[in-house]
């Protein structure tokens, strides 16, 4: 097993999932990375006052600012990725927006005619509090927002929907530090990119951020033969979780609780209907994020009230 450190550059940042890219680095099954990201715009340096535009990165930017691809030498179509999170470290201060895209949930909240709006935050990882310009603070809870590959083509796919395929723009906020993200791979390689540090969001990503920030995130990589459920999960500190994405919300939240349902099948030797059964009193439905054009659900197993006797 190795380590490596990664930092973000002009080198090795990417603001899209691609194939045409060349990796920024190869590792092995079992390698555990440092990985230093930026804040999703790349921002090089602290907002001075909310909403302050200062220099990027990538000032041509398309999507999220990521460090990536990471190359995985026996990542095959076929195998699982399990990308797990030992340390989620994030920097000192943060930004959150609202009010900026005219979409029709804005519309609908009537936050438009007042222009956006934006919070800086200033986070402490001592106290794990983060306060911001109204002296109202929160406990942070970091976990990086984009995790993903790209699908099996040669384009270029924009960061931010989330997708079935190769996961990505998941936004899910139980995957703090302790979690491991299992996704199916879908090119050789892996060519894993990640980013979008988030020091705190609800469920939902209501007003389209979190608490945007750069983050220094310690990661292991390990390639799996195989995996409980073909589709996007994770192992959690709160449980485990499936995955839905799709822009209607009802498909979205049917496909998270099929994987769930597959997954308790598994772990619990019931039919299918037994184990949607014994779902509903211990599994949680949740609104991963709703800021992303396909909406996000995830359902959590929470085995702690379980007993097999």
């Amino acid at each position: 097993m190795g380590r490596v450190i990664v930092d973000s550059t002009p080198l090795t940042a990417t603001d899209v999932f691609t194939t045409r890219k060349k990796p920024i680095c190869t590792v092995r099954s079992g390698d555990e990375l440092l990985v230093s990201t930026l804040d999703a715009s790349g921002s090089l340096r602290r907002h001075s006052f909310p909403g302050e535009k200062v220099e990027t990165l990538l000032p041509d930017r398309r999507g999220h600012c990521l460090v990536g691809p990471i190359e995985v030498i026996g990542a095959e179509v076929g195998t699982v990725l399990a990308v797990s999170f030992l340390a989620l470290t994030p920097s000192s201060w943060g930004w959150t927006a609202a009010g900026v895209l005219d979409n029709e949930l804005n519309r609908r909240l009537q936050v438009l005619k007042e222009g956006p709006r934006w919070l800086l935050w200033s986070i402490d990882t001592g106290t794990q509090l983060a306060t911001n310009q109204f002296r109202i603070s929160r406990k942070i809870a970091p976990f990086l927002g984009v995790v993903g590959m790209p699908p099996d083509s040669e384009e270029e796919y924009s960061t931010i929907p989330p997708r079935t395929k190769g996961a990505g723009n998941i936004d899910c906020k139980e995957l703090v530090a302790g979690s491991t993200l299992y996704i199916p791979v879908t090119v050789p390689g892996a060519m894993l990119c990640l980013g979008d540090g988030h020091a705190a969001q609800g469920d939902g990503e209501v007003s389209g951020t979190a608490i945007e920030c750069a983050m220094t995130s310690h990661i292991k990589i390990e390639v799996l033969k195989e995996a409980p459920i073909d589709a996007v999960h994770a192992v959690t500190p709160k449980g485990r979780l499936t995955f839905g994405f799709d822009p209607d919300l009802n498909v979205a939240m049917a496909d998270a609780l099929y994987h769930m349902v597959t997954w308790m099948q598994e772990i619990y030797s019931l039919s299918r209907a037994e184990a949607l059964a014994l779902g509903s009193s211990c599994v949680d439905l949740r609104i991963t994020q709703v800021a992303n054009v396909s909406f996000g659900v995830h359902a959590l197993l929470d085995e702690s009230p379980l007993l097999l006797r």
